[in-house]
């Protein structure tokens, strides 16, 4: 995958300790950082996606980075990059949208507009760690269990919907345009936990998440698919298993934290001695390596 290569090639040449997971923890600011792009064409389609709803999933996308590293987020900069046909009424329309998906407690303080020939949306958003314990890939233990939040593989329905040229189940298109953060979920955690732990959200698939914090943190994650929380009405898709174990931008949460750890939530799995990711189903078990998931989610540069 040319974006996990150039991401390797990035690290190496800067030697930064913050690199790695999807926010930087600055511990001598007591922040955490990130920042996210949307890029037409790439990311969203603008005949699918109206401005609000563009607003608010540039901003929900970088919220829920906050959240999954254990923080509350605060504070977001848009930089915004539009080609001459914009008008007034699609950067009002998508503010709005991006104040809607902030809600009471973030402020959006600043950012940037230029010009370019299609949309581009940059967000940078900044959380802090004050009473919080913030969490790393690199820290689920042997022993461990596997928590997630949020339902899996309907913002790929969603897609697939669109794609289709469809607008029903509302339920999908909705999930893939406006997408829930889980924000509580995380809180419950990294507000309680006293302990290291792992946490990420699910933008790049289900399986993505449990694999890079399988391969980051040393351990083997044996997980039970039917206990993975999705909607239903999923399983008239074909290939839908995929869609919920592959399928990206559903922005839910994996934890992977102490057994005594009361923090609501789905268990669906261990973490035990080994490496990598064992998807046990009903009649079979699965086990995929790094290299196994990598095939199956999304790659920018193709």
């Amino acid at each position: 995958m040319k974006e996990k290569e150039f991401i390797s090639v990035i690290k190496e040449v800067l030697q930064s300790e913050y690199i790695g997971d999807d926010c930087a923890y600055l511990k001598d600011l007591g922040i955490v950082v990130t920042q996210d792009s949307l890029v037409e064409n790439v990311h969203f389609r603008r005949d699918f996606m109206n401005p609000f709803e563009l607003g608010y999933k540039s901003v929900a996308v970088n919220l829920s980075d906050v959240a999954a590293s254990g923080a509350q987020a605060k504070y977001l900069t848009i930089a915004l990059s539009l080609p001459s046909d914009i008008d007034n009424e699609f950067i009002k329309s998508f503010y709005e949208g991006a104040k809607f998906a902030c809600g009471n407690d973030v402020k959006i303080v600043g950012g940037d507009i230029t010009g370019a020939d299609k949309v581009l949306v940059s967000v940078c958003a900044i959380g802090a760690s004050a009473f919080r314990k913030v969490s790393s890939r690199k820290c689920a233990k042997v022993g461990y269990k596997v928590v997630v939040s949020g339902l899996h593989g309907s913002s790929a329905a969603g897609l697939r919907l669109l794609m289709q040229g469809k607008r029903q189940p509302k339920k999908f298109i909705d999930a893939h345009l406006m997408p829930k953060v889980q924000t509580e979920f995380a809180r419950e955690i990294s507000s309680s936990v006293k302990q290291d732990y792992a946490m990420m959200d699910t933008s790049d698939g289900l399986l993505d998440a449990l694999s890079t914090i399988a391969n980051e943190s040393g351990v083997f994650l044996d997980i039970d698919f039917n206990k993975i929380p999705y909607d239903k009405d999923i399983e008239q898709f074909d290939f839908w298993q995929n869609m919920v174990l592959f399928g990206g931008e559903d922005y839910g949460i994996v934890a992977v934290v102490p057994q005594e750890l009361d923090c609501g939530g789905v268990v669906v799995g261990e973490a035990k001695l080994g490496l990598g990711v064992n998807l046990r189903f009903s009649d079979n078990s699965v086990y995929y390596t790094k290299a196994d998931v990598e095939k199956h989610i999304f790659e920018h540069f193709n």
